[in-house]
């Protein structure tokens, strides 16, 4: 009999009554917000389910703390690239001005995008960004990055690339509409 499924229910309920409050309150003084705090602690259990994988009891929070660090990096800048986006759509005439269902729909896609440059290095990511969504020359962005131009040109095809694959792909499950998605990337060409 298989006892795999309920080891490891039962390891990850203790780890979640041991060490979710004290989750919530690292999560709560990074964020300053206990509700990011709480949503993000569940993200990061839902990861470890994912996983099928729990550290070990005596490697626990750090284990969570590293995750954590992840989640609120990943939360950050996809809130830095959504308020972009919107203080650029902010500056555009009227008719251009879209509702707040309309906004809603492009946080969504804009988190498609964000998760097509996931697995990017930050250059490539920051590369990308700065050139579509500021309008940036590729000679301002190596200064500001202190690279090459040449080494700008390769990393906003990279990230370009991988909005591609991502839009090919179908993006999974969780991820935008690939067409929205195409339409923000050319959006940012």
């Amino acid at each position: 009999m298989d006892n795999g499924p309920i080891t490891f229910q039962s390891q990850l309920r203790s780890l979640y009554l041991d060490h979710h409050g004290w989750l919530c309150g690292l999560l709560q003084r990074k964020l300053g917000n206990p509700n990011d705090a709480t949503e993000l602690a569940h993200d990061i259990y839902l990861h470890l389910i994912q996983k099928g994988r729990l550290p070990p009891a005596d490697e626990s929070r750090c284990h969570l703390a590293q995750i954590a660090k992840g989640k609120v990096i990943d939360l950050l800048r996809r809130r830095r690239l959504e308020a972009r986006y919107l203080e650029s759509q902010a500056l555009q005439p009227e008719p251009r001005a879209q509702s707040e269902e309309a906004r809603a729909m492009v946080k969504e896609e804009i988190k498609g995008v964000d998760l097509a440059l996931m697995g990017k290095s930050f250059k490539v990511r920051q590369a990308l960004l700065l050139s579509r969504l500021n309008g940036m020359s590729y000679g301002d962005i190596a200064a500001e990055l202190q690279v090459s131009v040449s080494s700008v040109e390769k990393y906003v095809a990279l990230g370009l690339q991988a909005c591609r694959r991502s839009v090919e792909a179908g993006l999974g499950q969780g991820a935008c509409k690939p067409h929205s998605l195409i339409r923000v990337v050319e959006e940012l060409s």
